[in-house]
């Protein structure tokens, strides 16, 4: 009966069931990509933020025109004598100190989209009363100054006044163009009363400047405005991944967290999951043996010998998911001691030996003489070589050679390598028997089917030794497992005090 309840959590990278959560988030992520795809980049879009760098750079450069009137002012006093360059320059910086002001309340309220344009109206106006101011000087003629001098004069301050504009208001754009029509129509009025060649030169050189630096200014406002584009993409882009990383970490620590749980759970049900099974294989045992006296039907008895046998394999299978689960949860301790690996080798090999013998397989040795102790586990050392033995005679045919080599590493270490000439594993089937619960092909085929946890175990006890495990296999070439330890594990030998009587190591037999 179903309880209603989605099982199938674990496996979304979002929690689908909970919708109110996710609502939020995949809208977010919906509106930024929606965003990254548009290819206009508008002004418009960008209102706000080049109002916002118009205001800035007016309330930076605010001391430049009054600098650059009053130098042209003081020219003009000196070659013309005319007192009017200095109303002039009054007025005009009159005007310039209320767009400071203008801009300073700018700068202090907050622009918003529905605002933008009225600002980006009176910022307009403000230019505009500055062209009208640079009108009147154009506007100025000098009866009294002999030569060219004042045409020079007159040309080279439209043409900085012009520049300066253009420089000033790159993000407020037709500014320069508008603020300086003024001055265009004061001049051609001019040209055309005096039919003067220069004053008609004067007009065509103040037209083209204006075009060509509006022209620029309008390509650095395109430039600006793109700029804009990918600051603001790499925003979304960063807003984006942070939401994915945020929905993955999620996702992960949920995950982490059922595993732990689990691996808690199993690792805390040895004593329960061991105790039924146990007395199953004593008592299947005692009535397999007929200790109590025999069986009066022989089908009892194989009865009895099946439930023993499935017993012994259930057991053998716990065993390892508790081990593995332990490993995963922590809590496998290494019990660390100064072992041999050429002495746990041969204890492993009298253990297989039974086995080996029974399938007619040859176990062969290449051990390297006078080895050094390592530090290790040799609870675990043993549980690795027995796993990796038992695997090579399981999976070689009758009549099989297995070799058994012990000896150096390259950087200093020691290994231990098991080879087989069985049926070997297929390159792209090894992560899946390095796996939990992964069998090969052959493995699935085979009739000694195994519980495919004896590889992650031994990957897992290595791992706790700071050591390596690898994994060597053709099909039809055979199988080579070596199992590694790293040369911090390997203890020097010390040369024996001269007076002290030498002790010989204690030797170990499980088999």
């Amino acid at each position: 009966m179903s309880s209603g309840v989605s099982t199938t959590t674990d496996k979304n990278i979002v929690d689908k069931s909970r919708q109110h959560r996710n609502a939020a988030v995949s809208k977010a992520v919906r509106t930024t990509r929606e965003r990254l795809q548009s290819t206009s980049i508008g002004s418009q879009v960008f209102d706000k933020d080049t109002l916002s760098l118009h205001v800035h750079t007016a309330l930076q450069s605010a001391l430049i025109l009054p600098l650059f009137v009053t130098l042209v002012a003081a020219a003009g006093l000196y070659i013309s004598g005319d007192g009017r360059y200095l109303t002039w320059a009054l007025l005009t910086l009159v005007i310039h100190s209320v767009n400071l002001l203008v801009a300073r309340q700018a700068s202090r309220r907050e622009v918003t989209a529905a605002n933008a344009p009225r600002w980006r109206r009176i910022l307009l106006a403000g230019q505009i009363m500055i062209g009208c101011c640079m009108a009147l000087f154009a506007a100025n003629i000098c009866t009294t100054c002999g030569g060219d001098g004042f045409y020079f004069y007159k040309g080279a301050v439209l043409l900085v006044a012009i520049s300066i504009s253009a420089m000033s208001n790159i993000m407020l754009r037709q500014a320069t163009l508008l603020s300086f029509l003024p001055v265009i129509l004061v001049l051609s009025v001019s040209a055309y009363l005096s039919r003067d060649v220069l004053d008609i030169g004067l007009i065509g050189m103040c037209a083209t400047a204006l075009l060509l630096f509006h022209y620029i200014a309008n390509r650095m406002h395109r430039s600006s405005l793109t700029l804009m584009a990918y600051q603001s993409e790499k925003d979304d882009l960063i807003a984006e991944l942070e939401v994915a990383k945020s929905v993955s970490d999620e996702a992960r620590r949920r995950a982490e967290e059922a595993n732990l749980a689990k691996s808690r759970f199993l690792a805390s049900m040895s004593h329960e999951l061991r105790t039924p099974l146990n007395a199953i294989l004593g008592f299947s045992e005692v009535m397999a043996q007929e200790v109590l006296g025999p069986l009066q039907n022989a089908t009892y008895k194989e009865y009895a010998g099946d439930i023993h046998r499935s017993g012994q394999h259930l057991l053998n299978l716990i065993n390892e998911i508790l081990d593995l689960s332990r490993i995963e949860a922590g809590r496998y301790e290494l019990s660390e001691e100064a072992l041999s690996l050429l002495e746990v080798a041969e204890d492993c090999i009298g253990m297989v030996q039974l086995r080996a013998r029974a399938k007619t397989i040859t176990i062969h040795q290449q051990f390297e003489p006078d080895m050094p102790q390592v530090w290790a586990d040799e609870k675990s050392i043993r549980q690795v070589i027995l796993n990796l033995l038992s695997n090579a005679v399981k999976f070689t045919s009758q009549g099989g050679e297995v070799t058994v080599k012990v000896g150096w590493t390259a950087g200093g270490g020691q290994y231990v390598a098991i080879k087989d000439n069985g049926p070997g594993i297929a390159e792209e089937e090894i992560p899946i028997v390095l796996s939990a619960f992964g069998q090969g092909s052959i493995a699935i085929k085979s009739a000694e089917q195994g519980t495919g946890l004896g590889l992650p175990i031994v990957q897992a006890i290595l791992a706790k030794h700071d050591g390596q495990f690898i994994l060597r296999s053709k099909l039809r070439e055979g199988t080579e497992a070596i199992a590694i330890l790293p040369k911090t594990r390997v203890l020097q030998s010390v040369a024996a005090v001269a007076d002290a009587k030498s002790v010989e190591p204690r030797r170990k037999s499980f088999a």
